[in-house]
């Protein structure tokens, strides 16, 4: 199995989120980064979400892009994703990358941690 790109799953990258990553690849001056997000187990809720930056694309991973940016999501997270919305925010309390994920039955105050 290859990594899939552009594939019509109800995940939504929102064009602030790609626009951030956008920025961060010209100021590092690094065209291969993407961004990618994993769900792991743990947080005070079960699991949590992660972000990191990442030029390699693994076998399996679903590619999803906006904006010429690429957002890379293995196939374990994919599960708990689906139906989400990967979004960046910048205000008083700090920017963050986040997911508005409707499969969460119960999330922390943080938003980093969430149960299903």
């Amino acid at each position: 199995m290859t990594a899939k790109e552009d594939m019509a799953l109800p995940i939504y990258f929102s064009d602030n989120a790609a626009l951030r990553v956008k920025t961060l690849m010209e100021e590092e001056e690094d065209p291969e980064t993407k961004l990618r997000v994993y769900v792991t187990g743990g947080g005070c809720s079960g699991f949590q979400y992660g972000f990191t930056f990442d030029a390699k694309v693994n076998e399996g991973d679903t590619l999803i892009t906006n904006s010429g940016v690429t957002l890379i999501i293995d196939s374990m997270s994919l599960q708990y994703l689906v139906g989400g919305t990967i979004d960046y925010t910048s205000g008083l309390d700090g920017s963050r990358f986040f997911v508005d994920n409707p499969n969460a039955t119960a999330t922390c105050g943080c938003g980093s941690s969430f149960s299903i």
